[in-house]
C-alpha cells in the first residue's frame, strides 16, 4: 500500500449512473464533491441504455463476480424502496433461434452457478408471462435472477441524496480537460464553466472517457458503437421480463412504456459532423414492429421517442476502473455494463479514491492493461 495524503475533495466528470453513484458514495465518506457534466444529467449513454441487470452469457470469472455484486446492490435498493416503479427483478428471457448455441449459453451459465433454465417454447411462454409463445423457437433460456432499471430515474433518486449531503453540481460545462501539475491530477478545466481544483479527479463520461484521458498519455482501447434506444407510447400490454431476441431487445419501463434496442440497424444510422445522428423513421417503426411480434397478443405499439449515440464498450469488452499509474490522482470508469455495475462500481471506486487502497475486485480491470498488451505485441 502506497502512502497517500487524505483526499478531501474530488471532481467527478460525468453525469451518468457511474459518475453520480461514485459522487454519492464519496459524499457518504465526508469527501467534498463537485459533479461536472458536459450537458445535463443522464444526457449521454445512461439516458439511452437498455439497462438490463444481468451476468448472462459467457464472462470471465472476475467480471461475473463483479456483475453479481452489482446485481446484489440493486436488490438491497429494491428492499429499501419496495414501491419504486423504475427497478424490477422479473427475470430475463433469451433466444437466438439456434438450439445448439442456446444450449451452450445455458451450460456456460449453469457452470458458474448462474440461475439458468433451458426451456422448450411452451415452457418458456409459461415461465415468462408476457412473451408470445408463437415467437419462441424450439429452445430458450430463462434467467430468473435478472432485472432492469431505468437509469434516469436512478440518477434522480441518487441526486436527491447528493443535494442533501451538500454536493456541488455544475451542469452544461462542455468538454472537460484534466489539469496536471508535477505529474499529478489537480482538477479540470471546462469549455464554459471554467476551472475547478481538487485532490483527485474521476473521469466517468461514458464513451468520451478514452478521449479525455488520451492527452495524459493514456491509451484505452475503444470499441464503442453507435446505438439507439426507443421508448414506446404507454400501452395496456402484459408486462414481460427483459427479452433478448434475434431482432429486438426490450424491457418494461415506467408508465406502461417499453424500452427497445438492438444492433441490426447500426448501418442505417448517419452521424453528422456536429456529432448529431439521424435514422430513417421506417427503421424505428420496424424495430417497434419486431417488439410487437415477441409480446403476448402482438399488441399495437408506437414509438414515442428515440435517442442515438455511442454505447461505451472498451476494446476487450471488460470494464476499465481505477487510478492511472502515470497520473496519480486521476481515476477512470469506462464500461459497457454501466447499469449493472453502477452502484457497486461507485462504492468500490469511492473507497479507492478516498482511502487510496486498491480493491481486489477491480484488480483485473486497470486501465494500464492496454499499454501492457501493446508492449507484448510490439
Amino acid at each position: 500500500m502506497k502512502e497517500t495524503s487524505p483526499v478531501k475533495n474530488v471532481i467527478v466528470v460525468g453525469g451518468g449512473a457511474i459518475g453520480v453513484s461514485t459522487a454519492v458514495h464519496l459524499l457518504r465518506q465526508a469527501v467534498d464533491v463537485t459533479l461536472v457534466t458536459e450537458a445535463g444529467l443522464a444526457s449521454g449513454a445512461s439516458g439511452r441504455s437498455l439497462s438490463w441487470l444481468n451476468s448472462a452469457g459467457t464472462r470471465t470469472k472476475e467480471y461475473h463476480e463483479l456483475r453479481m455484486a452489482g446485481i446484489e446492490r440493486y436488490r438491497v435498493l429494491s428492499t429499501q424502496y419496495p414501491n419504486i416503479d423504475w427497478l424490477s427483478f422479473g427475470g430475463g428471457l433469451f433466444w437466438d433461434g439456434n438450439s445448439a448455441t442456446t444450449g451452450q449459453r445455458h451450460e456456460a451459465e449453469s457452470a458458474r452457478g448462474y440461475s439458468s433454465l433451458l426451456l422448450d417454447a411452451a415452457s418458456a411462454a409459461e415461465t415468462a408471462p408476457g412473451a408470445n409463445p408463437e415467437a419462441i423457437p424450439d429452445s430458450a433460456v430463462f434467467n430468473a435472477a435478472e432485472g432492469w432499471v431505468s437509469l434516469p430515474h436512478l440518477i434522480s433518486h441518487l441526486m436527491e441524496e447528493f443535494s442533501r449531503r451538500g454536493g456541488r453540481l455544475v451542469l452544461n460545462a462542455g468538454r472537460a480537460e484534466v489539469l496536471v501539475e508535477a505529474g499529478r491530477a489537480v482538477g479540470v478545466t471546462t469549455e464554459t464553466a471554467g476551472k475547478f481544483t481538487a485532490d483527485a479527479v474521476l473521469v466517468a463520461c461514458g464513451p468520451q472517457t478514452p478521449e479525455v484521458v488520451a492527452p495524459l498519455g493514456v491509451h484505452i482501447d475503444d470499441a464503442s458503437p453507435v446505438s439507439m434506444l426507443v421508448i414506446t407510447e404507454p400501452g395496456d400490454h402484459e408486462v414481460p421480463p427483459v427479452m433478448n431476441t434475434p431482432r429486438v431487445a426490450l424491457r418494461p419501463n415506467p408508465g406502461g412504456t417499453l424500452a427497445l434496442d438492438h444492433d441490426w440497424y447500426e448501418q442505417d444510422i448517419t452521424e453528422h459532423a456536429d456529432g448529431s445522428y439521424d435514422i430513417p423513421r421506417a427503421v424505428v417503426d420496424e424495430l417497434v414492429q419486431e417488439a410487437s411480434k415477441v409480446l403476448h397478443g402482438a399488441p399495437q405499439l408506437a414509438a414515442a421517442s428515440w435517442k442515438i449515440g455511442r454505447k461505451p464498450i472498451p476494446g476487450d469488452g471488460e470494464p476499465v476502473f481505477g487510478e492511472l499509474e502515470g497520473v496519480p490522482g486521476c481515476f477512470v470508469a469506462f464500461t459497457h455494463s454501466g447499469a449493472t455495475l453502477a452502484l457497486v462500481a461507485g462504492e468500490l471506486l469511492s473507497k479507492e479514491i478516498s482511502v487510496g487502497v486498491r480493491h481486489p475486485m477491480l484488480e483485473t480491470f486497470r486501465p494500464e492493461r492496454f499499454a501492457r498488451q501493446e508492449r507484448r505485441t510490439a
